[in-house]
């Protein structure tokens, strides 16, 4: 007898991951979709506090069916979901944190979305509890959308659901030699190669929990692992995406998200040879994909401090870091009757310093929070500056004297 194949799999990596799993299990248990349409693959990874034997036992008590997996500690969360992965039977794959839960009737309207809407990856409305949560892709509830014409770029934690043809299609798995990061460059690549993403934003599907041990995978890792997870994310956007808008407009997502931090307030606590550490590991990223289109996606104080880490120029990144963690607003300069807005941010104008001003000028979000400014400018000048050549480059017309008129007697 053959058993109907599940709607979708929802696969657990668990390590050491109690008491946060008894409540990550209960949420499972909670679901509204039908058991038989789920199973469940949980991978212990070679926990020694109980999260193996809570495992069995909800195996035992749940109406869904559960496969429990103990394994040696792989030594990341990559392995443990490619082992639930390849374990998989349902038509879409869930990956839930065993430190997080579920929202209530999450499943079913995940499911219920990418069947209607026949897209491939489905995101699910977050919140943080003791923790930050991405809030720019919730804006509202869509069924068609992609990565180019949304936010959804800076939510690329593994937490969603997944359409396992599209997975198995492109053989799309965890990089198990990344300890920090691994999730991003997956869910990258499912958004790019998908043939839609729908977003669930007016029902709270997941809820990322904060850990009181501080054992939570995103607060663990070397710094080095993020320059790491920086490079291998914009090489995967520059191997998919061809050159153009839309790759610049990617790229902000490694440059901003994961490398700028390293380059923030923490940078000040740094002693001398991590700094100069890290400008040799940010090098290979700057050199290959920091280009004048990613730079105009940022803002003035990012596009700096970006601007500096590419030139290596160590205290004047140091000073620019300074006036980053003061929090300070910078004075605006405005020039061209308001049609540009300049950021008097450190160094600007200095001589010595030679950066130049295209650094500093605000682009038409961040410039109309101040008074004066004209939008449009810019466009208006380069309009005029190329009616002004028209007509210079133009040849001159011959001009013939008119007829004297006859006039009546």
């Amino acid at each position: 007898m053959t058993v109907a194949q599940p709607d979708v799999t929802v696969v657990i990596g668990a390590y050491e991951a109690m008491p946060y799993l008894v409540e990550c299990l209960a949420s499972v248990e909670a679901q509204t979709i039908e058991p038989e349409r789920v199973e469940v693959v949980a991978v212990d990874d070679g926990s020694t506090d109980g999260t193996g034997e809570c495992l069995e036992e909800f195996a035992d008590r749940a109406p869904t069916r559960v496969t429990v997996i103990r394994q040696a500690n792989s030594g990341g969360p990559s392995g443990p979901r490619n082992v639930g992965l390849d374990k998989a039977r349902g038509r879409y794959v869930f990956f839930l944190d065993a430190d997080d839960r579920l929202g209530p009737e999450a499943l079913e309207r995940m499911v219920a979305m990418a069947d209607r809407a026949g897209t491939d990856v489905v995101l699910g409305r977050v919140e943080g509890v003791n923790r930050g949560a991405p809030k720019s892709m919730w804006g509202r509830t869509v069924e068609r959308t992609d990565v180019h014409s949304s936010n959804i770029m800076f939510t690329l934690s593994a937490q969603k659901l997944f359409r396992r043809s599209l997975l198995e299609r492109h053989r799309l798995r965890f990089d198990e030699s990344l300890y920090t990061g691994e999730d991003a460059l997956f869910t990258m690549e499912a958004y790019l190669r998908a043939n839609g993403v729908s977003v669930v934003a007016d029902h709270t599907c997941y809820y990322l929990v904060g850990r009181d041990d501080g054992k939570h995978v995103t607060k663990s890792g070397s710094y080095a692992l993020r320059f790491d997870s920086a490079r291998l994310l914009a090489n995967l956007i520059a191997d998919l995406v061809p050159e153009g808008p839309q790759r610049d407009r990617l790229m902000v997502r490694p440059f901003t998200v994961t490398l700028l931090p390293q380059f923030g307030p923490r940078f000040l606590k740094d002693g001398d040879r991590v700094r100069r550490r890290k400008l040799e590991l940010a090098k290979p990223l700057m050199e290959a994909h920091w280009t004048e289109g990613v730079a105009r996606h940022l803002k003035v104080e990012e596009r700096l401090r970006l601007h500096l880490v590419a030139e290596r120029q160590l205290e004047l990144l140091t000073e620019a870091v300074k006036f980053t963690a003061s929090k300070k607003q910078a004075p605006a300069l405005l020039e061209r009757r308001g049609r540009r807005v300049y950021l008097v941010y450190p160094h600007f104008r200095d001589r010595t310093a030679g950066i130049p001003d295209s650094v500093y000028l605000a682009g038409p979000r961040e410039a109309r929070a101040f008074p004066g400014y004209r939008e449009g400018g810019t466009i208006t000048v380069l309009r005029r500056a190329a009616r002004r050549a028209r007509r210079l480059l133009a040849p001159a017309e011959k001009v013939t004297p008119e007829a004297p008129t006859a006039t009546a007697a």
